[in-house]
């Protein structure tokens, strides 16, 4: 098996179970999970390459788009290289993973990288496999976040990326907005935000109107679990360096929910 796949990820439903909100989350997990990952391992069948190189290719592109991006005005500061690392801290790179993702970063700060080209090879190896190609844009918004803080010329480079792998600036906005919240920005136990704030960055995180019915925000829900769930995710062949973020991006998800149907009573 290929230094970035790995085994699968074993017990995060156990993990996530042993928190306050108990089994009633490991059911809704397992649930979602068992509803919706052979319907879309089918959907994606056939298309792009096998699950091991597309995660291959994947941990290239990231890193070699995360250098284009970090270079998009002219110059590569201090900082973007500091949250260029961060994301291989936060990723849990080993040694050799972090040599190869800093070459890779490296290559795409050349005059001669050519994105597009980059780009068309990463959507080939995923094929229809759409939510590795937003778990990738999700790790370069959080990059060039807190590189740049999205300055123009990373905007531009990000809004052309997203729209080369057909994710529309709509979308790519409200990845955008849902990174800046703050991971555990939900907590009741060191609430950094009034209620009222962090009820609209929990809709936010859902991506639902706060004038949204119940059972739309319970079906947002499990949407946007579906959409991000780490074994899912690892079957398509999400890297297992990866991983980490998938689980960052559940357990926000879950928070949000939580908040919100304490909030409404659900």
């Amino acid at each position: 098996m290929a230094t970035w796949t790995g085994k699968l990820v074993g017990g995060l439903i156990g993990m996530l179970t042993l928190g306050p909100f108990g089994a009633a989350l490991g059911v809704a997990l397992g649930h979602q999970y068992d509803a919706n990952v052979d319907r879309e391992r089918n959907a994606a069948g056939g298309a792009g390459t096998d699950p091991q190189t597309a995660g291959e290719q994947l941990f290239r592109s990231t890193f070699r788009v995360m250098g284009k991006i970090a270079k998009a005005d002219g110059r590569v500061s201090e900082q973007e290289i500091a949250a260029a690392r961060a994301v291989m801290a936060e990723l849990r790179l080993d040694p050799a993973q972090v040599r190869a993702a800093i070459e890779h970063f490296t290559a795409g700060k050349q005059p001669t990288f050519d994105l597009d080209a980059e780009l068309e090879q990463l959507r080939r190896a995923c094929g229809d496999r759409r939510d590795l190609l937003r778990v990738f844009l999700e790790i370069q918004v959080r990059a060039a976040l807190a590189g740049n803080n999205l300055e123009p010329p990373a905007r531009a480079a990000l809004q052309r990326t997203a729209r080369a792998l057909g994710f529309s600036l709509l979308e790519l906005a409200h990845i955008e907005a849902v990174l800046r919240i703050r991971s555990g920005s939900f907590s009741r136990e060191a609430p950094r935000t009034s209620l009222s704030e962090q009820l609209d960055q929990a809709y936010e995180v859902l991506g639902v109107s706060p004038q949204a019915s119940n059972e739309e925000i319970a079906k947002a829900y499990r949407r946007q679990l579906s959409r991000h769930h780490p074994d899912k995710l690892k079957a398509n062949g999400l890297p297992e360096s990866m991983i980490e973020h998938a689980k960052q991006r559940t357990q926000q998800i879950i928070e949000a929910y939580e908040l919100i149907r304490g909030h409404r009573g659900m």
